[in-house]
């Protein structure tokens, strides 16, 4: 059986289209690499591409989109509500079949140096590449973000992993790391109010004593002019989706505020889909592997 693997790159760019599909082209081009998905927003400006392929293939698609990005995003320039510090902000490489996580850190490991031996771009390795635990966290590697980069780097415990004690002077700096699948999630508000969904973010995540395998921060959509709740669920079996979807909405009745809509960016699994249609439905006695017609089709 071959060996396949996800990888999710996230590009500091959501509203050029012309780089956008520059980088689509790119990421098509790339033999035994599928491009399944890939989603931009404007609030955000940052786009989310989902690959899958062999882990040469994929390892080669992920530099020449990073080679790509470094040529067309000017971090010095770029604007946008998602916290970011390198054109390719972030790179996770996610075992699907016949591959175990241990092989995606080495994976990572070659990708991270390739970038910065032939195109001058540091990383940090995060998750389960991490070279420290305090790396782990994506959000504790990115604190400071781009602009306060530069100073963050010349701290004695935030070398680079890959790389000079300096960023690129346009492209940043890239955090690169294997790690379990997770889903993007966001969940609007109906109030223009950030700080409502900064705090209701606050008692979702993980590190401020919500739930463990939540992440979240408040976001403005300056485009609908409403708050967003920017959620990362990297444990579905831990966290479930309808969980934390609820505990947005009890706390946002705290503010008077309700919920507008979610969304999932990129691709989801689809157990984390029926999970929520089974809790909501109350449907007794289910079973995922047998009873989703889908499943006996593949």
């Amino acid at each position: 059986m071959p060996k396949i693997v996800q990888c999710i790159p996230n590009f500091s760019e959501g509203r050029n289209q012309e780089t956008i599909n520059e980088l689509v082209a790119v990421a098509k081009s790339v033999p035994d690499v599928l491009l399944l998905d890939h989603s931009s927003d404007t609030s955000h400006n940052r786009s989310v591409f989902t690959l899958v392929g062999d882990p040469d293939g994929v390892a080669e698609a992920a530099f020449r989109l990073c080679r790509l990005a470094s040529e067309k995003i000017d971090m010095t320039k770029h604007t946008g509500e998602h916290p970011r510090m390198g054109a390719t902000d972030v790179i996770p490489v996610v075992p699907i079949k016949e591959i175990t996580i241990e092989e995606c850190v080495e994976l990572s490991k070659k990708v991270a140096k390739r970038i910065w031996e032939e195109l001058g771009i540091p990383s940090f390795l995060y998750e389960n590449s991490a070279s420290t635990p305090a790396r782990q966290n994506l959000a504790a590697v990115r604190k400071g973000q781009f602009e306060a980069m530069p100073e963050k780097l010349l701290q004695e415990e935030w070398a680079p992993d890959f790389g000079e004690r300096k960023i690129h002077p346009t492209a940043g700096i890239t955090a690169i790391g294997a790690r379990p699948p997770l889903i993007a999630y966001n969940i609007n508000l109906n109030t223009s109010d950030i700080e409502i969904a900064n705090a209701i973010a606050k008692m979702v995540r993980g590190l401020s004593g919500g739930y463990k395998y939540v992440k979240a921060i408040g976001v403005m959509l300056e485009d609908r002019n409403i708050a967003q709740v920017s959620i990362n669920m990297v444990n579905l079996e831990a966290n479930p989706l309808y969980r934390v979807f609820e505990a947005v909405r009890f706390e946002a009745k705290r503010w008077g505020v309700e919920i507008v809509g979610s969304e999932i960016v990129g691709l989801a699994p689809a157990k984390a889909l029926v999970d929520c249609a089974e809790y909501y439905l109350q449907i007794e006695n289910f079973d995922y592997k047998k009873q989703v017609l889908e499943n006996h089709l593949l």
